[in-house]
């Protein structure tokens, strides 16, 4: 009978150490939701130590996910310990996970400690947390640059200590596919009582062979991954969910195992992470990506029609890619829209679907046809981004060949309405000129980039930009048929997330 290999997700945690890609509390519900609706056996909610509002996000989605466990991460100290419990202690099925590093360059140089002092933390701090919940995981920080013994040594005293899942992570991206596989060959074969818990790993990539790795491992023995969607995390990102899973259940006969991933839904949720954190998925990104699908050569466009198995491995269906023939329009109803969210995934309250409601008819005027990827818009900009400390209400700009280019922007900040005006070099330039002076924001703009959602003359621009203020980085979104204001929008959503920053400092000094 073939194994089950349990897919641990911290897209909310590590994920969210992208540069710029924090999430507020409405975001991090929204993404737990479909993070239990594609699947995923563990959700990593976040760091509750690191600030108070990662703690509330964590608590908040600990009391609404049901159906899978609720992991929250605390580095091998007490009070980080009490505060992943108080975080998720309301949970259905809760976890902590708490780590300490293990190399010898992270004992010697961040840790300050020899290797007893190591083995006798990770076995007190496990034994205290499994105090509070049976789910204890344990992680070996820069697992793979450490030594091969000592690693077996400080997973046996977790596991007498009561850990139930071990990780070996590959923390800096180091490992080689074949190297790393025989260090899970390794570890299961060195240490004691490893059938007592499940051995996970955690490949960052930097070297571009996260899911290399992962694969090794799970086909080395491992049998949890813990991944993020898009790749998404700190760095070069870590292993792809998408890819991992796709990977497995397109080669059954190499790999005897399986997952509980509903594939329909990777694609709605890799488009959903990337609307929320603003960071845009390559066009080549393996699975996900706009051109995973696509076919431009002519021999390759001829063996398609003769029979789509000759250049494609997976059917587009498979990963939930729409093949809906339903076309929205301005006389569209109300029921029509609730029913077609839903197959997107989205199955929203009464108050919800009225305000996406009223978003959508406004769209629909302005274009003739309302396509999947703008309700995706819609529903992230109109019920995630409500409770913002800038909202645009007002955008005029005037611009040519003769004209100065000018901007009047009325802004409403903390729900009071303030208005200006200003010159700049061009039409965006003035508009952020002018945002920039109501809100006192003394950020750097590092990058600026625009494409269409979708094709067409009257498709939705997305411009996304990325700040800078004080050593913070966030990553802004905007959509909107009129590029400059979507390019305003931009602005102001990544203003509103250094806002969050600055309230809510993400702790990114230590990292599995």
């Amino acid at each position: 009978m073939n194994e089950k290999v349990i897919i641990f997700d911290t897209t909310l945690r590590d994920g969210e150490q992208s540069p710029g890609a924090s999430m507020n509390a409405g975001e991090k519900m929204r993404l737990a939701i479909q993070l239990e609706k594609l699947g995923v056996d563990v959700l990593e909610a976040g760091f509750p130590a690191a600030s108070e509002g990662d703690f509330e996000a964590v608590a908040q989605v600990a009391g609404v996910v049901k159906n899978i466990e609720v992991a929250a991460l605390a580095r091998t100290h007490k009070d980080d310990i009490d505060r992943a419990w108080a975080a998720i202690r309301h949970a259905k099925n809760p976890r902590i996970h708490t780590f300490i590093a293990t190399s010898d360059i992270h004992m010697n140089y961040k840790l300050k400690m020899n290797r007893e002092q190591v083995v006798k933390t990770a076995f007190e701090t496990v034994k205290y947390a499994k105090s509070l919940t049976d789910s204890i995981e344990f992680s070996a920080e820069d697992g793979s640059r450490s030594d091969r013994d000592f690693l077996c040594r400080v997973f046996e005293a977790a596991i007498e200590a009561g850990a139930t899942t071990l990780n070996l992570p590959d923390t800096v991206g180091y490992a080689i596919p074949q190297e790393f596989g025989d260090l899970v060959k390794y570890v299961m074969a060195h240490t004691s009582n490893i059938h007592k818990a499940v051995l996970s790993v955690h490949c960052h990539n930097d070297l571009g062979l996260a899911t290399a790795n992962t694969i090794a491992a799970i086909y080395a023995g491992a049998r949890q991954a813990e991944v993020t969607i898009n790749g998404i995390g700190e760095r070069a990102g870590n292993t792809s969910l998408e890819e991992v899973v796709m990977a497995l259940h397109t080669r059954p006969n190499f790999f005897p195992v399986y997952t509980n991933i509903k594939t329909e839904h990777i694609y709605p949720t890799s488009r959903l992470v990337s609307m929320i954190t603003g960071i845009m998925v390559q066009p080549n990104k393996a699975i996900v990506g706009a051109n995973a699908f696509a076919h431009e050569a002519g021999i390759h466009q001829d063996g398609m029609l003769k029979n789509p198995m000759t250049y494609e491995i997976m059917k587009p269906e498979t990963i939930g890619l729409s093949t809906s023939k339903l076309v929205l329009g301005k006389h569209s109803g109300r029921h029509a829209l609730r029913s077609h969210l839903k197959e997107l995934g989205y199955d929203l309250s009464d108050e919800e679907l009225k305000l996406v409601f009223k978003k959508f008819k406004e769209l629909a005027d302005k274009k003739k046809h309302v396509l999947d990827e703008d309700l995706e818009v819609i529903v992230t900009e109109g019920i995630l981004r409500t409770a913002e400390v800038f909202n645009l209400e007002y955008l005029h700009v005037s611009s040519g060949t003769t004209v100065k280019p000018t901007a009047t922007v009325k802004l409403k900040i903390n729900e009071k309405s303030f208005e200006g005006s200003g010159y700049g070099n061009g039409p965006i330039d003035a508009t952020y000129n002018v945002i920039a002076k109501l809100t006192g924001s003394k950020s750097e703009l590092l990058r600026f980039s625009v494409s269409a959602i979708s094709g067409g003359t009257d498709a939705q621009g997305e411009v996304t930009v990325r700040l800078k203020e004080n050593g913070l980085i966030a990553l802004g979104r905007g959509t909107d048929p009129d590029i400059i204001t979507a390019s305003a929008k931009a602005y102001i959503n990544g203003l509103n997330r250094l806002e969050y920053l600055k309230a809510n400092p993400i702790e990114t000094s230590e990292v599995i």
